[in-house]
């Protein structure tokens, strides 16, 4: 008897404090536990990451590309980075509201006799307007590494009304 009611009071006192440590952070099983499922809602669509790229690996980018080149180029800036370079790209496109914008490689091979083009393309917005240079204004982006900086000599951005250089 002597062993057992100390034991009985051990087990009472632990079996009691079970329903808090359950709910509580100090358990481990609560810590991943309880998902979810719900609809996304259209703000939460909006904000996917455009970095991620969104095409077939099976289809060529050629084929499902239907962007258009902007109207026009407004700066270009080739900022040096630890393993490369950064080209940032101002352009106004026709209308209000284009979407997409990108600075896709003229030619998929690399760059060709020291020359690295690229085209600035977006999707058209099919309800924009021709508004203010303010709200036409867009900014894309491409990444280069040092490995394919060594073959070239200059950079050359192309719209669809004209293009902007950068030499070494």
């Amino acid at each position: 008897m002597r062993k057992f009611l100390p034991v009985v009071l051990i087990a009472a006192l632990g079996l009691s404090g079970c329903g808090y440590v359950r709910d509580s952070r100090l358990n481990p099983f609560n810590w991943f536990g309880h998902s979810s499922s719900r609809a996304a809602t259209q703000q939460e669509i909006a904000n996917t990451n455009p970095l991620i790229p969104k095409r077939s690996a099976f289809a060529s980018p050629r084929e499902q590309d239907l962007r258009e080149p902007v109207a026009g180029l407004e700066a270009l800036e080739v900022e040096r980075i630890p393993g490369g370079a950064i080209i940032r790209v101002t352009g106004v496109t026709a209308a209000t509201g284009a979407y997409d914008v990108e600075l896709r490689p003229e030619d998929e091979r690399g760059p060709i006799d020291g020359v690295a083009r690229y085209v600035m393309v977006a999707y058209a917005s099919p309800q924009g307007t021709a508004g203010p240079i303010q709200t036409r204004r867009v900014t894309a982006a491409a990444r280069l590494t040092n490995t394919e900086l060594a073959d070239v000599r200059s950079i050359e951005i192309i719209s669809a009304s004209n293009v902007l250089t950068s030499r070494r």
